[in-house]
């Protein structure tokens, strides 16, 4: 079951259908019109596409028909959370849901300039890494393309690919062009970081719910409590939400005894998930934002519910419904949302959100650099106000 909106990407495509375009015309010319009454079997889109497809004088693509016609009904229903995704998106859908690609890599930024692509970080293990590829190298070219004045996502498809194949990148280092070759091989992402923010304080970062999250999250928190640390921050901002496996065995593992979710579909299921006794018993907060969604914005309320985090932030989203994927024969899909989920005290967040304790806006430039995980705990506003609060429960003997 789909918590989260992630792959739902927000297209605008737009079907006009000019049908007096075509009466003027027609009438001009002195053409006559026939209308044909519909049979009982009338089916208006399949009628419409092969009227295009055998009528239009110009050059029609079907899958682009289909497409766009498909994209406008999931739309119509006017559900933000619904989406439609085109066969040759589907493979990618499926990649960020596993936390995982194939590629180099390497995470990286445009420049200023949209000469190429700036190299941020640079993964352990992987083909970049092994070719000697270092951060601040800046991508200026694919496979002797040029990346000048391209997106982000138009030359980061340049470099991922099939598993096992060879991809050449150039960079810019120091005023020097250094050309390497690399082979492509599957990357996982890391789903949740820690780090021990002083003797006392460990923030956990989670990216998402989805594939690995409960494990990872999980190893995270034990890795900082054997370090000393005594209270967790939870950062669950710009995080699209996941799995509700994910994030019930992560909310089981940090609650004591009692409701953690409910679901309710539209097929006459009613479920309720719940956690055992056993629990971790140390002061916590959750930082939030707007684009904390869904699994990420329960996770944040049931910890709150239960009385163990304050929440510092900004308002989160407002998801309550979740999806599931149902998938066509032509390979494309659409996620569509087929019931509502409710927190451990039974609230439904759908177009209300979760309000923080503490509400703290970053400025633009913050917000910019939190995105791009390049925000230094100094500098974080909403980072430093939970952590003020943490501090304020050490006991000094």
């Amino acid at each position: 079951m789909l918590l989260n909106p992630k792959g739902a990407k927000e297209m605008k495509k737009n079907v006009l259908i000019v049908l007096s375009y075509v009466l003027v015309a027609a009438l001009a010319c002195g053409a006559t019109l026939f209308f044909v009454s519909a049979s009982t079997d009338y089916n208006k889109l399949e009628d419409l596409e092969n009227l295009i497809l055998t009528s239009f004088a110009g050059d029609a693509d079907k899958t682009k028909i289909e497409d766009a016609a498909a994209d406008a009904m999931v739309n119509a229903m006017g559900d933000r959370w619904s989406y439609y995704i085109p066969a040759a998106e589907l493979p990618s859908f499926l990649e960020n849901s596993e936390n995982a690609y194939v590629g180099i890599g390497v995470t990286v930024q445009a420049t200023d300039d949209n000469s190429g692509l700036m190299v941020i970080a640079v993964q352990p293990g992987g083909p970049a890494e092994e070719a000697g590829v270092q951060v601040g190298d800046v991508i200026i070219q694919v496979d002797g393309e040029s990346a000048q004045d391209r997106t982000v996502t138009e030359i980061s498809a340049m470099i991922k690919g099939e598993e096992g194949t060879v991809v050449s990148i150039t960079v810019l280092r120091s005023g020097e062009g250094l050309t390497m070759s690399m082979t492509r091989k599957r990357m996982e992402t890391t789903v949740a970081s820690s780090k021990l923010l002083n003797e006392h304080v460990g923030l956990v970062t989670i990216q998402n719910f989805d594939e690995r999250c409960a494990d990872e999250t999980i190893a995270a928190i034990k890795t900082l409590l054997n370090q000393g640390a005594d209270m967790l921050l939870f950062d669950v901002r710009n995080n699209p939400g996941g799995y509700v496996d994910e994030l019930t065995k992560v909310l089981d593992y940090l609650l004591p005894e009692g409701n953690l979710i409910r679901t309710v579909g539209t097929d006459g299921s009613d479920e309720t998930v719940t956690s055992d006794a056993d629990c971790v018993k140390v002061p916590m907060a959750v930082l939030v934002n707007e684009n904390t969604y869904s699994a990420a914005e329960l996770f944040a309320v049931d910890l709150s519910e239960y009385g163990v985090a304050r929440i510092f932030g900004q308002k989160t989203s407002g998801k309550g419904f979740f999806q599931q994927v149902f998938q066509f024969s032509d390979g494309s899909a659409a996620g569509i949302s087929v019931g509502r989920y409710y927190t451990s005290q039974g609230n439904n967040l759908e177009g209300i959100g979760l309000t923080p304790d503490e509400e703290i806006k970053l400025d633009d430039e913050s917000e910019a650099l939190l995105y791009n995980g390049m925000l230094e705990p100094e500098n974080d506003a909403q980072l430093q106000a939970a952590l003020s609060y943490l501090m304020d429960k050490v006991v000094t003997p």
